[in-house]
């Protein structure tokens, strides 16, 4: 896969943090930018999800996709966000019916 460079400022102590944790588990300061933006995307995709179920905008299968989760991976994130299911006879048929 193809790469591309992205910039960004920290200050002496982000950078001081950044190093460390680097440090700690054997990465370069590259390689953990690389894991912690990974890391950061994920959990956004995952409260985006979390929020558009919870808020009735989006169907279990459409959240678990946005959230780059399986349907039952996203049912636990739910349960432990506290998220109560609403989940009708039309979600399920769309539900049953959706590439996940």
């Amino acid at each position: 896969m193809k790469t591309q460079t992205v910039s960004t400022r920290l200050n002496e102590e982000e950078l001081l943090v950044l190093d460390e944790l680097a440090a700690g588990s054997g990465l370069d300061r590259s390689g953990m930018t690389r894991s912690l933006v990974r890391k950061g995307m994920q959990q956004m995709r995952l409260e985006a999800a979390v929020a558009a179920y919870s808020s009735q905008r989006v169907s279990l299968a459409r959240a678990a996709e946005i959230g780059g989760l399986c349907t039952w991976d996203l049912l636990a994130q739910l349960a432990a966000a506290g998220v109560k299911m609403q989940y009708g006879v039309e979600e399920f048929e769309e539900d049953l019916h959706a590439k996940v």
